[in-house]
C-alpha cells in the first residue's frame, strides 16, 4: 500500500470550508501539495495560509466553464501535468419541497452540484490518460441513492454525479486512471448555517453527524490503495 500521498499533487474544489478543507489539509498532511479551488477568494487564501505552502489558492466558480479552464491553466503550469488526484466536491444544499424550488435555483444545484464535476474532470482527464495514472475521487451523499421529500434539486444533482461516477469508472477501467465515489450521511459543516431542519427528525441533530475529517480519512484510504487496486465506492454513516 502506498502509505502517503508524498510528492503528489491534488486539486480539491469547494476547499475553503467543510469537507473540502478536511480532505485538503489531510492530503497537505499526508505530504501532497494541494489546489484549493472555491469561489471566495479572501476566504480561500486564508485557509491556504492556514495549511501553509503545500496549498495553493486558486479562486474559481467551478460551475462556470471559462473559469475553469483558467485554472485548469494555471494547475497544469504550476504541476506540471494534469494532477495525481482531483476530488469534486463542491456543492450547494437548499433543501425545500418541488412547489418551492425555482427553476433558477433548481438549474444553480445541478451546476454547482454536478456540472462543475463534469467541467473539472473534462479539463483534467485527458492529462491523467495520457499519463496512464490518477484519481477522481466524487463526494457524494447519502441523497445519492435515497430520494427524500422536500429534496428535489440536491437528490437530482447527486443521483446525476453518481450516475458520472459510474460511468466514469466504466470508460476508465485499466487505463490507470481510477474513480471513487465517497458517500457520506448528513456531515456537520457550516453548510447547515442558516438551514433550520437539523435536528426536525428528518436530519439527524449537529452532534449527531459525522466530521468532515471522517470523510477526508475515507478520502484517504481510496488515494492510498495499491495502483492495481479500485475503491469503487465508500458509503459513511454513523456508527
Amino acid at each position: 500500500m502506498n502509505a502517503t500521498p508524498t510528492g503528489r499533487t491534488a486539486v480539491v474544489t469547494g476547499a475553503s470550508r467543510g469537507i473540502g478543507l478536511a480532505i485538503t489539509r489531510a492530503l497537505a498532511d499526508s505530504g501532497a501539495r494541494v489546489a484549493m479551488l472555491a469561489r471566495g477568494g479572501e476566504a480561500l487564501a486564508a485557509r491556504a495560509n492556514e495549511i501553509g505552502p503545500a496549498a495553493l489558492p486558486i479562486p474559481c466558480d467551478v460551475s462556470d466553464a471559462d473559469a475553469v479552464a483558467r485554472a485548469a491553466g494555471v494547475i497544469t503550469r504550476t504541476f506540471g501535468g494534469a494532477p495525481a488526484i482531483l476530488i469534486n466536491n463542491a456543492g450547494v444544499f437548499h433543501p425545500m419541497p418541488v412547489a418551492d424550488v425555482t427553476p433558477q435555483e433548481f438549474a444553480n444545484t445541478l451546476r454547482v452540484n454536478l456540472l462543475s464535476s463534469f467541467l473539472m474532470v473534462h479539463a483534467m482527464l485527458p492529462g491523467m490518460r495520457a499519463r496512464g495514472s490518477g484519481h477522481i475521487v466524487t463526494i457524494g451523499s447519502v441523497a445519492d441513492r435515497i430520494a427524500m421529500a422536500g429534496n428535489a434539486a440536491y437528490s437530482a444533482s447527486k443521483f446525476g454525479a453518481r450516475a458520472l461516477h459510474e460511468v466514469l469508472r466504466t470508460e476508465l477501467r485499466g487505463s490507470g486512471v481510477r474513480v471513487t465515489l465517497v458517500s457520506p450521511a448528513s456531515t456537520n459543516t457550516s453548510i447547515w448555517d442558516g438551514i433550520d431542519q437539523a435536528g426536525t427528525g428528518r436530519f439527524p441533530p449537529r452532534e449527531a453527524m459525522l466530521h468532515a475529517d471522517a470523510v477526508a480519512a475515507a478520502v484517504l484510504y481510496a488515494v492510498r490503495q495499491p495502483a492495481a487496486v479500485n475503491v469503487d465506492e465508500l458509503r459513511l454513516s454513523r456508527a
